[in-house]
């Protein structure tokens, strides 16, 4: 499922090259924000009952990586973030994920919610025969209305702009300098 414009039925349509079986787009013309794309996944997960909801872990519009979050929280199921690997295991997810020490194992009670990390997979190839079988497969048209979500935006950017420009650095002959140097800056 993807929330955005009508052209973000080509993308849909790609996954259903890829194998999946349907697909659903909730048209917005507008930004919505994540919070608003995370209600209209609970309202499909709450028609659709999903075992497994598995998201990107974080959008490319505004790079803020919370959707999948407020998912889980907003149906309190258990997550597991930034997954490298994903395991199906009876009525439990086992997830992989790298954090600064190495890797960590987490296993999760299904129904969950899982974000993916790019290591997860490499996405298989669209042959022409399955684009040509995607443009029969059914790709439903909805709205945030038809799942009671109101998009309007609560968010107001007041101001972007760029870090201060830092000063050059120095360079110092030997170790003693930079002692000497760290002792006159107060660092040392």
């Amino acid at each position: 499922m993807s929330v955005g414009p009508a052209k973000a039925q080509e993308t849909l349509r790609t996954a259903l090259a890829m194998g999946a079986d349907r697909a659903i787009l909730v048209q917005s013309d507008d930004e919505v924000e994540p919070l608003a794309v995370a209600k209209i996944i609970k309202g499909i997960a709450d028609e659709e009952a999903p075992g497994l909801i598995i998201t990107g872990k974080q959008a490319i519009d505004d790079d803020s990586n919370q959707v999948g979050q407020m998912v889980a929280a907003l149906l309190g199921r258990p997550q597991g973030t930034f997954a490298n690997e994903v395991t199906v295991d009876g009525d439990a997810v086992v997830v992989k994920r790298e954090i600064d020490g190495g890797l960590e194992t987490v296993r999760l009670a299904l129904p969950a919610v899982v974000t993916t990390d790019l290591r997860l997979n490499e996405p298989r190839y669209a042959s022409l025969p399955n684009i040509m079988k995607a443009k029969s497969k059914p790709l439903a048209n909805k709205t945030p209305a038809d799942y009671g979500v109101d998009t309007s935006p609560r968010l107001k950017t007041l101001k972007v702009s760029e870090p201060p420009v830092r000063s050059a650095g120095i360079k110092v002959a030997d170790v003693d300098a930079l002692v000497a140097k760290l002792k006159e800056l107060g660092v040392a």
